[in-house]
């Protein structure tokens, strides 16, 4: 019988590849990387928690401003849902399961569960993905509320929209950057996240490894990550397997760059070496 894991990997490439991406599920598929405790019963649990809590809010309260106000009452006020800055120094704070049992994480991830639970609720609802910090979107564009998980659902001005991005990124907003999120966007906002939080934490190779594992399962990715794996890998101490990944890599780059993929076969070579 094939192994658990190999079989998560294998829906979360059938998911991330279908017409509509399920969201929820791909977090739930990405989060049982982490806590091999998730199985299957366990991702249903947290389906239905997300359709129960969709059967908490009114029936078509109104307007963009009436949903968002209702799904911040139920969310952020009645069921406490919000982060705080010792959330982005858990890894739990990134997977969706622990989110829902915690009430805690980081503004992707809580705007994950404010957009599932509203959209089952039949609300206008989608992603934000402001530079530096996500939030979520209710209405039409010339109709837009945006809401701000991390702080309750607290309801954004047009000021404080752009507060945050000049923030981060030292520039203006651009009305691009009110678009709704692609859910293939969102995962890889989350594996980034991730594997952020794997890089200052060398001990913590494992789930730096799945990270990169996942994000090449999807159907489009940088192909230097493939790089990336394989100077982890050799991190790790797995040499032969790291090795034949940057030969692997060094086939694709060579087509553009013989020099580096010389440079790769050479790192290829440092790698092998260090198994005897």
């Amino acid at each position: 019988m094939e192994p658990e894991p190999t079989q998560r990997r294998a829906q979360f490439a059938r998911e991330a590849r279908a017409e509509r991406p399920d969201l929820a599920l791909l977090c739930l598929l990405l989060a049982a990387e982490a806590d091999p405790q998730l199985d299957e019963a366990g991702v249903d649990a947290a389906q239905m928690e997300l359709d129960r809590l969709a059967g908490l809010l009114p029936y078509k309260p109104g307007g963009p401003r009436a949903w968002a106000a209702a799904v911040a009452e139920l969310l952020g006020g009645r069921c406490a849902f919000r982060g705080s800055q010792a959330d982005y120094r858990r890894l739990e704070s990134s997977l969706l399961h622990e989110v829902l049992r915690r009430r805690r994480g980081l503004p992707i991830l809580l705007s994950v569960v404010w957009t599932e639970v509203a959209r089952r609720a039949g609300a206008p609802v989608y992603g934000v993905a402001l530079p530096g910090h996500f939030v979520v979107g209710f209405g039409p564009p010339e109709d837009q509320v945006l809401a701000d998980p991390f702080d309750g659902g607290r309801v954004l001005t047009g000021t404080d929209a752009e507060l945050l991005v000049s923030g981060a990124t030292g520039g203006p907003l651009d009305p691009s950057m009110l678009r709704p999120a692609d859910p293939l966007d969102i995962v890889v906002r989350i594996l980034n996240n991730i594997r952020a939080w794997a890089a200052v934490r060398p001990e913590r190779s494992d789930v730096a490894l799945w990270a990169l594992d996942l994000s090449l399962l999807l159907p489009s990715h940088p192909a230097r990550l493939r790089y990336e794996r394989a100077q982890l890998l050799v991190q790790r101490g797995e040499f032969r397997t790291g090795a034949a990944a940057l030969d692997e890599y060094a086939e694709v780059v060579e087509a553009v760059d013989g020099q580096a993929a010389e440079r790769i076969r050479r790192d290829a070579r440092i790698a092998r070496s260090r198994l005897n």
